[in-house]
Protein backbone atom coordinates (compact mmCIF):
# COMPACT_ATOMS: atom_id res chain seq x y z
CA UNK A 1 0.00 0.00 0.00
CA UNK A 2 1.28 3.44 -0.88
CA UNK A 3 -0.76 5.02 1.94
CA UNK A 4 -1.40 3.62 5.41
CA UNK A 5 -5.13 3.87 6.22
CA UNK A 6 -5.82 5.33 9.65
CA UNK A 7 -8.60 7.05 11.59
CA UNK A 8 -7.71 9.94 13.90
CA UNK A 9 -9.39 10.58 17.26
CA UNK A 10 -11.37 13.78 16.67
CA UNK A 11 -10.86 14.86 20.28
CA UNK A 12 -7.10 14.98 19.69
CA UNK A 13 -7.18 17.03 16.48
CA UNK A 14 -5.88 20.59 16.51
CA UNK A 15 -6.19 21.77 12.93
CA UNK A 16 -5.25 24.81 10.90
CA UNK A 17 -6.55 25.66 7.44
CA UNK A 18 -4.44 28.18 5.54
CA UNK A 19 -6.52 29.94 2.92
CA UNK A 20 -9.95 31.54 2.86
CA UNK A 21 -11.48 30.60 -0.49
CA UNK A 22 -13.97 28.02 -1.68
CA UNK A 23 -11.41 25.19 -1.57
CA UNK A 24 -10.69 26.04 2.06
CA UNK A 25 -14.44 26.07 2.73
CA UNK A 26 -14.78 22.46 1.54
CA UNK A 27 -11.88 21.37 3.76
CA UNK A 28 -13.32 23.19 6.78
CA UNK A 29 -16.75 21.63 6.23
CA UNK A 30 -15.14 18.19 6.20
CA UNK A 31 -13.19 18.86 9.39
CA UNK A 32 -16.32 20.18 11.10
CA UNK A 33 -17.86 16.71 10.85
CA UNK A 34 -15.45 15.71 13.62
CA UNK A 35 -14.08 18.81 15.39
CA UNK A 36 -14.42 22.56 15.85
CA UNK A 37 -10.80 22.87 16.96
CA UNK A 38 -9.92 24.58 13.68
CA UNK A 39 -7.94 27.78 13.18
CA UNK A 40 -8.21 29.71 9.91
CA UNK A 41 -5.27 31.74 8.59
CA UNK A 42 -6.11 34.13 5.75
CA UNK A 43 -6.20 37.88 5.19
CA UNK A 44 -9.68 37.63 3.68
CA UNK A 45 -12.50 35.10 3.67
CA UNK A 46 -14.98 34.07 1.04
CA UNK A 47 -18.64 34.32 2.13
CA UNK A 48 -18.81 30.55 2.66
CA UNK A 49 -15.73 30.49 4.91
CA UNK A 50 -16.88 33.59 6.77
CA UNK A 51 -20.19 31.92 7.49
CA UNK A 52 -18.45 28.81 8.87
CA UNK A 53 -16.17 30.95 11.05
CA UNK A 54 -19.13 32.88 12.47
CA UNK A 55 -21.48 29.92 12.98
CA UNK A 56 -18.89 27.72 14.66
CA UNK A 57 -16.89 30.49 16.36
CA UNK A 58 -13.64 29.37 14.73
CA UNK A 59 -10.41 31.25 15.54
CA UNK A 60 -9.32 33.45 12.61
CA UNK A 61 -5.80 34.77 12.11
CA UNK A 62 -6.51 37.76 9.88
CA UNK A 63 -3.37 37.68 7.77
CA UNK A 64 -1.93 35.59 5.00
CA UNK A 65 0.46 32.75 5.75
CA UNK A 66 3.18 33.51 8.27
CA UNK A 67 5.55 31.06 9.93
CA UNK A 68 5.54 30.44 13.66
CA UNK A 69 1.85 29.61 14.24
CA UNK A 70 2.00 25.81 14.18
CA UNK A 71 3.31 25.11 17.70
CA UNK A 72 -0.03 23.74 18.96
CA UNK A 73 -1.19 22.32 15.63
CA UNK A 74 -1.05 18.64 14.66
CA UNK A 75 -2.89 18.81 11.33
CA UNK A 76 -2.55 21.53 8.70
CA UNK A 77 -4.21 22.05 5.33
CA UNK A 78 -2.74 24.46 2.80
CA UNK A 79 -5.61 25.56 0.57
CA UNK A 80 -4.28 28.70 -1.10
CA UNK A 81 -3.94 29.33 -4.85
CA UNK A 82 -0.25 30.18 -4.42
CA UNK A 83 2.01 27.16 -4.96
CA UNK A 84 4.97 28.87 -3.28
CA UNK A 85 2.95 29.54 -0.14
CA UNK A 86 1.69 25.97 -0.12
CA UNK A 87 5.25 24.70 -0.43
CA UNK A 88 6.36 26.95 2.44
CA UNK A 89 3.61 25.49 4.64
CA UNK A 90 4.81 21.99 3.84
CA UNK A 91 8.43 22.93 4.57
CA UNK A 92 7.51 24.40 7.95
CA UNK A 93 5.14 21.63 9.01
CA UNK A 94 7.10 18.54 7.97
CA UNK A 95 10.05 18.91 10.40
CA UNK A 96 7.49 19.39 13.17
CA UNK A 97 5.87 16.02 12.30
CA UNK A 98 2.55 17.74 11.62
CA UNK A 99 0.12 15.92 9.35
CA UNK A 100 0.13 18.06 6.22
CA UNK A 101 -2.19 18.22 3.24
CA UNK A 102 -1.49 20.59 0.35
CA UNK A 103 -4.52 20.73 -1.94
CA UNK A 104 -3.82 19.40 -5.46
CA UNK A 105 -0.12 18.93 -4.72
CA UNK A 106 0.20 15.29 -3.55
CA UNK A 107 3.99 15.50 -3.55
CA UNK A 108 3.66 18.00 -0.69
CA UNK A 109 1.26 15.87 1.38
CA UNK A 110 2.05 13.61 4.30
CA UNK A 111 -1.56 12.41 4.20
CA UNK A 112 -4.43 12.52 1.73
CA UNK A 113 -8.14 12.76 2.44
CA UNK A 114 -10.09 9.67 1.34
CA UNK A 115 -13.52 9.48 -0.22
CA UNK A 116 -15.91 9.09 2.71
CA UNK A 117 -19.26 7.39 3.16
CA UNK A 118 -20.76 8.57 6.43
CA UNK A 119 -23.20 6.32 8.26
CA UNK A 120 -22.05 7.56 11.63
CA UNK A 121 -20.75 5.89 13.72
CA UNK A 122 -20.00 3.65 10.73
CA UNK A 123 -17.44 5.39 8.51
CA UNK A 124 -16.16 3.99 5.22
CA UNK A 125 -13.04 5.63 3.83
CA UNK A 126 -11.72 4.78 0.36
CA UNK A 127 -8.75 5.83 -1.70
CA UNK A 128 -7.24 5.04 -5.09
CA UNK A 129 -3.91 6.44 -3.80
CA UNK A 130 -4.48 9.32 -6.17
CA UNK A 131 -4.29 7.10 -9.26
CA UNK A 132 -7.93 6.78 -10.38
CA UNK A 133 -10.35 9.35 -8.91
CA UNK A 134 -13.11 8.55 -11.44
CA UNK A 135 -12.95 4.83 -10.60
CA UNK A 136 -13.05 5.72 -6.91
CA UNK A 137 -16.14 7.87 -7.44
CA UNK A 138 -17.84 4.99 -9.28
CA UNK A 139 -17.05 2.62 -6.41
CA UNK A 140 -18.34 5.11 -3.87
CA UNK A 141 -21.62 5.44 -5.77
CA UNK A 142 -22.07 1.66 -5.74
CA UNK A 143 -21.44 1.37 -2.01
CA UNK A 144 -23.69 4.36 -1.24
CA UNK A 145 -26.58 2.56 -2.95
CA UNK A 146 -25.93 -0.63 -0.95
CA UNK A 147 -25.97 0.99 2.50
CA UNK A 148 -29.30 2.16 3.98
CA UNK A 149 -29.18 5.66 5.43
CA UNK A 150 -29.94 4.25 8.89
CA UNK A 151 -27.08 1.75 8.83
CA UNK A 152 -25.33 3.55 11.66
CA UNK A 153 -28.24 2.63 13.93
CA UNK A 154 -27.08 -0.99 13.72
CA UNK A 155 -23.67 0.05 15.04
CA UNK A 156 -25.22 2.06 17.89
CA UNK A 157 -27.42 -0.91 18.78
CA UNK A 158 -24.45 -3.30 18.75
CA UNK A 159 -22.44 -1.00 21.01
CA UNK A 160 -25.33 -0.66 23.47
CA UNK A 161 -25.61 -4.42 23.95
CA UNK A 162 -21.98 -5.41 23.36
CA UNK A 163 -21.17 -6.05 27.02
CA UNK A 164 -24.44 -7.89 27.62
CA UNK A 165 -23.76 -10.26 24.73
CA UNK A 166 -20.11 -10.69 25.72
CA UNK A 167 -21.15 -11.73 29.23
CA UNK A 168 -23.66 -14.26 27.94
CA UNK A 169 -21.98 -15.59 24.79
CA UNK A 170 -18.52 -16.69 25.88
CA UNK A 171 -16.61 -17.68 22.75
CA UNK A 172 -15.44 -15.18 20.15
CA UNK A 173 -16.67 -17.33 17.27
CA UNK A 174 -20.09 -17.77 18.86
CA UNK A 175 -20.33 -14.01 19.31
CA UNK A 176 -19.48 -13.41 15.67
CA UNK A 177 -22.16 -15.88 14.62
CA UNK A 178 -24.65 -14.41 17.10
CA UNK A 179 -24.14 -10.84 15.88
CA UNK A 180 -24.30 -11.78 12.20
CA UNK A 181 -27.57 -13.63 12.76
CA UNK A 182 -28.90 -10.73 14.84
CA UNK A 183 -27.98 -7.92 12.45
CA UNK A 184 -28.94 -9.78 9.26
CA UNK A 185 -32.23 -11.07 10.65
CA UNK A 186 -35.52 -9.65 11.99
CA UNK A 187 -33.79 -7.74 14.79
CA UNK A 188 -31.60 -5.83 12.36
CA UNK A 189 -34.58 -5.17 10.11
CA UNK A 190 -36.55 -3.77 13.08
CA UNK A 191 -33.70 -1.36 13.82
CA UNK A 192 -33.52 -0.14 10.22
CA UNK A 193 -37.29 0.41 10.26
CA UNK A 194 -36.99 2.56 13.38
CA UNK A 195 -38.52 0.06 15.81
CA UNK A 196 -35.61 -0.02 18.27
CA UNK A 197 -37.72 -0.95 21.30
CA UNK A 198 -39.03 -4.11 19.62
CA UNK A 199 -35.49 -4.98 18.51
CA UNK A 200 -34.18 -4.62 22.07
CA UNK A 201 -36.91 -6.93 23.39
CA UNK A 202 -36.03 -9.52 20.76
CA UNK A 203 -32.32 -9.33 21.55
CA UNK A 204 -32.84 -9.68 25.32
CA UNK A 205 -34.97 -12.75 24.69
CA UNK A 206 -32.38 -14.28 22.37
CA UNK A 207 -29.42 -13.92 24.76
CA UNK A 208 -31.43 -15.72 27.46
CA UNK A 209 -31.53 -18.82 25.27
CA UNK A 210 -28.91 -21.52 25.76
CA UNK A 211 -25.81 -20.90 23.63
CA UNK A 212 -23.87 -24.05 22.85
CA UNK A 213 -20.05 -23.95 22.79
CA UNK A 214 -18.54 -23.66 19.31
CA UNK A 215 -17.92 -26.80 17.32
CA UNK A 216 -14.64 -26.88 15.50
CA UNK A 217 -14.38 -27.72 11.82
CA UNK A 218 -11.90 -27.86 8.98
CA UNK A 219 -12.82 -26.32 5.65
CA UNK A 220 -10.59 -27.21 2.70
CA UNK A 221 -10.94 -24.57 -0.01
CA UNK A 222 -9.61 -25.62 -3.40
CA UNK A 223 -8.77 -22.31 -5.08
CA UNK A 224 -8.24 -23.62 -8.66
CA UNK A 225 -6.70 -20.67 -10.55
CA UNK A 226 -6.21 -18.72 -7.32
CA UNK A 227 -7.79 -15.56 -8.68
CA UNK A 228 -9.31 -13.55 -5.77
CA UNK A 229 -12.08 -12.22 -8.03
CA UNK A 230 -13.22 -15.80 -8.61
CA UNK A 231 -13.81 -16.61 -4.95
CA UNK A 232 -17.34 -17.89 -4.44
CA UNK A 233 -19.61 -16.24 -1.89
CA UNK A 234 -19.53 -19.43 0.17
CA UNK A 235 -15.73 -19.48 0.28
CA UNK A 236 -15.58 -15.78 1.12
CA UNK A 237 -18.03 -16.19 4.00
CA UNK A 238 -16.16 -19.20 5.41
CA UNK A 239 -12.91 -17.20 5.36
CA UNK A 240 -14.54 -14.27 7.14
CA UNK A 241 -15.35 -16.56 10.08
CA UNK A 242 -11.96 -18.29 10.21
CA UNK A 243 -10.03 -18.70 13.43
CA UNK A 244 -6.99 -20.16 11.67
CA UNK A 245 -5.73 -20.17 8.07
CA UNK A 246 -3.33 -22.74 6.58
CA UNK A 247 -1.71 -22.15 3.19
CA UNK A 248 1.49 -22.97 1.31
CA UNK A 249 3.62 -21.15 -1.26
CA UNK A 250 1.52 -22.47 -4.13
CA UNK A 251 -1.54 -20.57 -2.86
CA UNK A 252 -2.00 -17.02 -4.14
CA UNK A 253 -1.10 -14.94 -1.08
CA UNK A 254 -3.62 -12.27 -2.14
CA UNK A 255 -6.37 -14.62 -0.99
CA UNK A 256 -5.26 -14.14 2.61
CA UNK A 257 -6.56 -10.56 2.42
CA UNK A 258 -10.08 -11.98 2.12
CA UNK A 259 -9.84 -13.85 5.43
CA UNK A 260 -10.79 -12.48 8.83
CA UNK A 261 -7.95 -10.15 9.77
CA UNK A 262 -7.65 -11.53 13.33
CA UNK A 263 -7.35 -15.13 12.19
CA UNK A 264 -4.08 -16.88 13.03
CA UNK A 265 -1.99 -17.54 9.92
CA UNK A 266 -0.02 -20.77 9.44
CA UNK A 267 2.11 -20.65 6.27
CA UNK A 268 3.37 -24.13 5.38
CA UNK A 269 6.92 -24.72 4.13
CA UNK A 270 5.92 -28.00 2.45
CA UNK A 271 3.34 -27.76 -0.35
CA UNK A 272 0.02 -29.50 0.25
CA UNK A 273 0.60 -31.53 -2.92
CA UNK A 274 3.38 -33.25 -0.93
CA UNK A 275 2.13 -33.13 2.66
CA UNK A 276 -1.06 -31.83 4.27
CA UNK A 277 -0.64 -30.74 7.90
CA UNK A 278 -3.67 -32.67 9.12
CA UNK A 279 -2.43 -33.03 12.70
CA UNK A 280 -2.07 -29.34 13.53
CA UNK A 281 -5.31 -28.41 11.78
CA UNK A 282 -7.12 -31.21 13.61
CA UNK A 283 -5.78 -30.13 17.01
CA UNK A 284 -7.04 -26.59 16.48
CA UNK A 285 -10.44 -27.79 15.26
CA UNK A 286 -10.79 -30.08 18.29
CA UNK A 287 -10.28 -26.96 20.44
CA UNK A 288 -13.38 -25.45 18.80
CA UNK A 289 -11.68 -23.43 16.08
CA UNK A 290 -12.88 -22.95 12.53
CA UNK A 291 -9.85 -23.90 10.44
CA UNK A 292 -9.54 -22.90 6.80
CA UNK A 293 -7.03 -24.85 4.73
CA UNK A 294 -6.37 -23.11 1.40
CA UNK A 295 -5.23 -25.38 -1.40
CA UNK A 296 -3.86 -24.41 -4.79
CA UNK A 297 -5.68 -25.83 -7.80
CA UNK A 298 -7.91 -28.83 -6.95
CA UNK A 299 -5.92 -31.34 -4.95
CA UNK A 300 -6.91 -34.91 -4.25
CA UNK A 301 -6.12 -35.14 -0.53
CA UNK A 302 -4.64 -38.34 0.90
CA UNK A 303 -6.63 -40.38 3.40
CA UNK A 304 -5.87 -39.55 7.02
CA UNK A 305 -6.86 -41.99 9.75
CA UNK A 306 -6.79 -39.41 12.58
CA UNK A 307 -9.12 -37.12 10.64
CA UNK A 308 -11.39 -40.00 9.68
CA UNK A 309 -11.69 -41.13 13.32
CA UNK A 310 -12.25 -37.61 14.66
CA UNK A 311 -15.70 -36.17 15.26
CA UNK A 312 -14.56 -32.86 13.76
CA UNK A 313 -16.68 -31.78 10.82
CA UNK A 314 -14.72 -31.55 7.58
CA UNK A 315 -15.88 -30.14 4.27
CA UNK A 316 -14.50 -29.18 0.88
CA UNK A 317 -15.31 -26.11 -1.21
CA UNK A 318 -14.32 -25.72 -4.85
CA UNK A 319 -13.72 -22.03 -5.45
CA UNK A 320 -11.75 -19.81 -7.78
CA UNK A 321 -12.44 -21.28 -11.21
Amino acid sequence: MKYFPIFLDANKISAMVIGGGDVAARKIELLLKTTTNITIMSASLSPSVERLVNVHQLPWLKHNYQTGHLATINLVIAATDNSEVNKAVYQEATPLNILTNVVDQPELCTYITPAIIDRSPMIIAMSSSGSAPILLRMLREQIEKMLPSGYGKLADFSFKFRDHVKARVKSIRNRRTFWEKTLRGPIGESILQGNAKHAEQQLIASIKEKINPPEGEIVFIHTLTGEPDHLTLQAHREMQFADSIFYDDDVNVQLIEYARRDADKYPQSIPASTLVNFQHALELAEQGQKVIYLLAEHLELPENSALAMSKVNCKHIISGG
